[in-house]
């Protein structure tokens, strides 16, 4: 079998070791006779393969006992309502920085419970830059500060932390797991799985202990994080098999050398798409050079017209899923993790190709 390469935004590659690991162990895990997707959610094994995953994760991102490690339902976007539910108490207002798609849908669900200040936004630029922090216009009593450190269609990500009184709060759909990150700097981390954790299905949130039991008196107990954590995120039935996908995630980033080692390798990744795309006149990236993302990285052709071509060219060569964003057009490689460098590669010399050819 012939696999390809997958650019998908997400539901996103998997590491091969993963997938055969889950297959070797579909129909009878670790000899008890049936597949662990088959078990009760409070059955040891289960426990136990929960358990190993949070500790793990928590060794790789140097998570301390200060946090609540929650593996829940329903993608990031459910925790666009969650967020406000959980935190915003008596204050009723919020910051919110507004740097893409995914930004303006948190703060549109943001303002059903209260008072939504956006402190900056690079909408005028159409979300091809980074707000400078000096002229953020932050509300003297935000309960928090929420923002998107890498928006998956326009490709833009920060490099560094903002730094503010409130709790920071951010969506790290795309950036949880590519490189070191200070969990300390945050009150809440949350993020889908689909793209760097394991398979669509789980949700993702880290949240500072002393930010639990602020939920409103109408917040659902689904979205509640103190039910979360008071049950081990077993309150109902998780996602068992997409909880185990991910645990075996969490062990092949652990062995391939920790984040630091996957962070150089999602550098060296991005940094030979881009010089592709910089040092061609048929090919070009709209996103300013200190905003670009590790993990996204969408580019336009100089003849839309050829896109289609570029397309079903690029599939049939077994590179898959290149066709950007329905709201911005052109292309969009995403590069996660699980994309090895010969994907890349792969992809460069494509492009190439196409240009020589059709350019």
């Amino acid at each position: 079998m012939t696999r390809c390469y997958n650019f998908c935004a997400g539901p996103a590659s998997l590491p091969e070791p993963v997938l055969e690991t889950a297959r070797d162990e579909l129909l009878d895990w670790h000899g008890r006779g049936l597949s662990l997707m088959e078990m009760s959610h409070r059955s040891p094994e289960v426990m136990g393969v929960a358990q190993r995953a949070e500790q793990t994760l928590r060794e790789l991102l140097g998570v301390s006992q200060d946090y609540a490690v929650l593996f829940l339902q329903g993608g990031a976007s459910t925790q666009f309502s969650a967020v406000p539910l959980n935190l915003l108490g008596e204050h009723r207002r919020a910051d919110y920085v507004n740097t893409g798609q995914w930004s303006k849908k948190a703060i549109a669900e943001g303002r059903r419970y209260g008072d939504i200040n956006v402190v900056a936004s690079s909408e005028d630029t159409r979300f091809s830059t980074i707000p400078p922090r000096d002229t953020w216009q932050l509300g003297a009593d935000a309960a928090y500060l929420h923002y998107t450190p890498n928006e998956t269609i326009g490709g833009v990500e920060f490099f560094w932390t903002p730094q503010v009184d409130a709790p920071l709060v951010a969506d790290m759909s795309s950036t949880l797991l590519s490189r070191p990150i200070g969990v300390d700097d945050f009150g809440v981390i949350y993020a889908g799985a689909q793209k760097n954790i394991g398979p669509a299905g789980l949700t993702l949130v880290i949240v500072r202990r002393d930010l639990l039991g602020r939920a409103h008196a109408l917040c659902p107990a689904m979205l509640n994080w103190q039910i979360a954590a008071d049950n081990d995120s077993m309150y109902n039935t998780p996602p068992t098999f997409a909880l185990y996908l991910s645990g075996l995630v969490f062990d092949w980033l652990q062995e391939g050398g920790g984040l630091a080692a996957m962070e150089a390798c999602n550098r060296r990744k991005a940094q030979k798409l881009y010089a592709a795309i910089d040092h061609s006149d048929f090919y070009a990236n709209p996103v300013e050079l200190a905003s670009r993302s590790l993990m996204n990285i969408p580019f336009t052709l100089a003849d839309p017209a050829l896109d289609q071509q570029f397309l079903a060219e690029a599939e049939r060569a077994g590179l898959l899923n290149l066709k950007g964003h329905r709201s911005v057009g052109g292309m969009r490689a995403s590069i996660y993790n699980a994309v090895s460098e010969a994907a890349v590669d792969a992809l460069i010399a494509f492009m190439r190709d196409f240009e020589q050819h059709r350019g």
